[in-house]
């Protein structure tokens, strides 16, 4: 797959093969290669700043777990509730139920306990989110949720900051729809590698292109609406020996978005 490529060590070439999985790959796999190389670089370039690793629950296993803890960096990792934690949360959802059936509404309480599987080495903090979910027209549901962290905030706190990780959904979407970043039809695994690394450069490039836009209605644009504004654009290209002048239609509705990134970016009128 990679026989012939040259690495300077195993560990290289281990961190260079895990970028593309098989589609048959526990998601955990490779994961702790990539995160070797993140917090190695986050700790080189901003070496007094805590790093925070947030991770949902396909990523709880053993050795992950153990490796952040030895990295020594703060973890939130979801993690799957089974028959046995459920019974032993049960008073807590069985408080949620009863103040869900008095208000009528969504009702959430949280708390925290110690607790070890048979394949951890030591007991870990998890929170525990007991919650009754209220819809109209509908049976309310229990929904209790569980994570794994090493934080010593209150539990509503700590499941406030996982919740963040929400939002890179959203930027799995991106990549997704934006860039069709799953376009892997080459016949070899090593060539639809490169093209998951260019479609991941191709993000970056967006990113900046973003940043580049603060100023104008497109700062928070994804990337498929930055795709169709300003790159989906039929537009007359005069070069000369000084310059490269580009005439947008007159029609254009994006022209000042188009105008005010592209002098962020270097460009004069």
């Amino acid at each position: 797959m990679v026989g012939t490529l040259q690495f300077n060590d195993e560990r290289e070439k281990y961190l260079f093969t895990i970028v593309l999985r098989p589609g048959n790959a526990p998601c955990s796999r490779g994961a702790i290669g990539i995160l070797m190389r993140t917090i190695s670089r986050l700790r080189t370039a901003f070496p007094e700043t805590r790093i925070r690793v947030r991770l949902d629950g396909g990523f709880a296993s053993p050795a992950i777990l153990d490796y952040l803890e030895l990295e020594r960096v703060e973890y939130l990792v979801g993690f799957a509730g089974n028959p046995a934690l459920e019974a032993q949360i049960e008073p807590l959802m069985r408080a949620a139920r009863v103040l869900s059936q008095v208000s009528g509404k969504t009702e959430t309480l949280f708390a925290d306990l110690r607790y070890q599987t048979q394949t951890w080495a030591k007991p870990r903090r998890l929170i525990v989110k007991a919650e009754v979910v209220c819809y109209p027209d509908r049976a309310a549901r229990d929904n209790d949720r569980y994570v794994v962290t090493n934080l010593t905030l209150k539990p509503a706190r700590v499941y406030a900051i996982y919740r963040g990780r929400g939002d890179m959904e959203n930027r799995i979407k991106e990549l997704h729809h934006g860039l069709e970043v799953d376009r892997t039809s080459c016949t070899s695994f090593l060539a639809n590698q490169f093209r998951v690394l260019l479609t991941a450069a191709a993000y970056l490039l967006m990113q900046e292109l973003r940043l580049r836009a603060a100023a104008t209605e497109l700062a928070a644009a994804q990337v498929s609406t930055l795709r169709e504004r300003l790159f989906k654009l039929a537009a007359w290209v005069d070069r000369s020996v000084r310059r490269i002048v580009i005439h947008l239609p007159l029609s254009y509705p994006w022209a000042p978005s188009w105008r005010a990134i592209a002098a962020a970016v270097g460009a004069t009128s």
